[in-house]
């Protein structure tokens, strides 16, 4: 119980809400509103865009790769992991007010099948550069998450805890969903 609380306290520290206060910003009032790299990109530059993402990445890989080095049961190794999401996506930092945890989930995924990883990172960066959309990248990117892991030899529990992962990150993003079936999502290709 320690490893998983810990693993939620490490993911729910907002890294690009921290970023946006040293540069003045507050980027839940700025932009899309979203404590994430995209957002912190737009608002502050790429290098604190990147900065959001290494670290968003890191809070969801660092947590099951400790608890790794300390325990020897898969399980808390995952459960690590669903909470180090968890805290991204609800952080009790921000009244449980988080980010769409689209990075989280890629330290997620990098610790629990770095093979099926790269796939969805191309297929990813295919969908955006053909769509503009970093939404529609992202939905689909961790969609083909689950079924990747399958097909790699993952585990029972590690494909249930990629289905979850990615069926959080889809409810994260409804708002998202509406506006590209309405054609209203804002298009990277458009904005830069």
């Amino acid at each position: 119980m320690f490893y998983i609380l810990i693993s939620y306290l490490l993911g729910a520290v907002p890294f690009g809400l921290l970023f946006g206060a040293m540069a003045g910003i507050d980027v839940r009032r700025s932009g899309s509103g979203n404590i994430g790299a995209t957002n912190v990109n737009r608002l502050l530059g790429k290098k604190l865009g990147i900065a959001t993402l290494l670290c968003d990445v890191g809070k969801g890989f660092l947590p099951m790769y400790i608890v790794d080095l300390s325990s020897s049961d898969p399980n808390i190794i995952l459960f690590s992991g669903a909470a180090a999401f968890l805290g991204h996506l609800y952080p009790v930092y921000l009244g449980f007010k988080g980010g769409k945890g689209v990075a989280t989930a890629l330290g997620v995924f990098l610790y629990l099948n770095p093979l099926a990883v790269l796939p969805a990172i191309l297929f990813f960066i295919m969908v955006v550069y053909l769509s503009g959309y970093v939404s529609l990248g992202s939905l689909l990117g961790t969609g083909i998450m689950p079924p990747l892991v399958y097909l790699l030899k993952g585990s029972r529990e590690q494909v249930i805890l990629a289905g979850f992962v990615a069926l959080l990150v889809w409810l994260k993003h409804r708002d998202n969903i509406i506006r590209l079936l309405k054609h209203e999502e804002k298009s990277w290709k458009k904005s830069g």
